[in-house]
């Protein structure tokens, strides 16, 4: 099949990487279901409609595990895709319950005063700066902080799980890309080190519950342990880093909207929402491929074809959402699908939503007045088919 005509020549361009809404809308009235060209020269069944990518993510014909169309054994596959995203069930709900165990709401809500205190400090070092790179000082390092101490990870080493983050994150396309085996090599070669320290010493930390978390005599194998740390590691502050950044620009471009956050700060929690939706962090949903020849509203795909949800393109459909290209921050009962739906639906949720809302609100009473120092036109946008979010923000404070 040939890639849908309509979207062909306007999808994964510069143009298209800095706005990708005007490309979405002609996708929803046109080709809502479409077979597309990625960059990776992979072709892909692409969703945009909400009701369609709603239902999609649901639909349990399209699996996660890539093993079962290859027939390859698990224990060869990728150490870091042995984790519930790319589990189904009854893989899934087995390493989801074991996870979840150890990463529960009341462990997430009891961490708010710490995270003000990083928010704060972190705030205090850039206090009399009159020009920040937001990303480097700020967005990054906070959730970065944070999912260490929660993993029992040493803060010191956070730089370097910048560098393999962005390998996994931004693949092929990214400036990471000729050292990735060595990046993946080193971050296999750094946790098996930290797993053997906590084997010996286990603490309170996630790592140290999920070693020794058993459920019904049933525990992670050792590369189960990888691919869920490795996820909790990436997701736990890859998504947060993008949701405060583009939290950010959203405000500074809607300035009506700012100044209503800063006179009612309460606002924060529907303002989160509002970004989630208006330009999600997470672009495109992770892969998943027909498990069998289906039929999915109106359009025949194959076993083992790739399907790609478009979570920004379903958060501006016009037929769920009411005037989905206005940033409001007083929308209610947004049902956007930043975090996925069914049984894949974000485990970190809590927690990004946290993070997010102190450190906007912290922000925006530290620096009330802070403009962004370069034309929009101008930001570089990270690479990938994943993540959504600047690789710089310049910011006056």
């Amino acid at each position: 099949m040939k890639p849908t005509e309509s979207s062909k020549h306007t999808l994964f361009t510069d143009a298209f990487t800095r706005d990708p809404y005007p490309a979405y809308t002609r996708l929803r009235e046109e080709a809502p279901v479409s077979y597309v060209l990625l960059p990776d020269g992979q072709y892909a069944w692409m969703i945009t409609k909400y009701d369609d990518a709603l239902a999609a993510l649901k639909d349990q014909r399209f699996i996660k595990d890539f093993t079962k169309l290859t027939g390859n054994n698990m224990e060869h596959s990728s150490v870091f895709s042995q984790n519930m995203l790319f589990a189904d069930m009854p893989d899934h709900k087995r390493l989801r319950g074991l996870v979840s165990k150890a990463f529960t709401p009341q462990m997430i809500a009891g961490m708010r005063d710490r995270i003000q205190e990083i928010t704060d400090e972190l705030l205090d070092h850039i206090a009399d700066k009159d020009k920040i790179d937001l990303i480097d000082v700020f967005a990054f390092p906070l959730p970065i902080i944070v999912i260490c101490e929660m993993l029992g990870i040493p803060t010191e080493d956070r730089d370097k799980f910048r560098i393999w983050s962005n390998s996994m994150i931004e693949g092929s396309n990214g400036e990471f890309a000729q050292n990735m085996e060595q990046h993946m090599k080193d971050f296999v070669a750094y946790l098996g080190k930290r797993f053997a320290i906590m084997r010996e010493s286990p603490g309170e930390d996630l790592i140290s519950k999920l070693l020794v978390s058993e459920e019904q005599g049933d525990q992670l194998t050792e590369q189960e342990l990888y691919g869920v740390v490795s996820l909790l590691i990436i997701a736990g502050h890859e998504t947060t880093v993008n949701l405060i950044g583009n939290s950010v620009m959203a405000l500074l471009e809607n300035p009506k909207q700012m100044a209503l956050l800063k006179e009612q700060p309460v606002l924060i929690h529907t303002a989160i929402e509002e970004v989630l939706r208006y330009n999600d962090p997470v672009e495109f949903s992770t892969s998943r491929w027909a498990g069998a020849d289906l039929d999915f509203k109106g359009e025949s795909i194959r076993k083992g074809d790739l399907v790609i949800v478009v979570l920004n393109s379903a958060n501006h459909d016009p037929n769920q959402f009411k005037d989905p290209e206005i940033f409001d921050i007083t929308r209610q009962k947004s049902r956007h699908l930043a975090f996925g739906k069914g049984i894949h639906a974000c485990l970190g949720a809590p927690l990004a939503r946290l993070e997010g809302e102190i450190a906007i609100n912290s922000l925006l009473r530290r620096f009330p007045s802070m403009t962004l120092n370069e034309d929009k036109e101008n930001l570089e946008w990270r690479a990938g088919m994943i993540v959504r979010g600047v690789k710089e923000l310049p910011i006056s404070t």
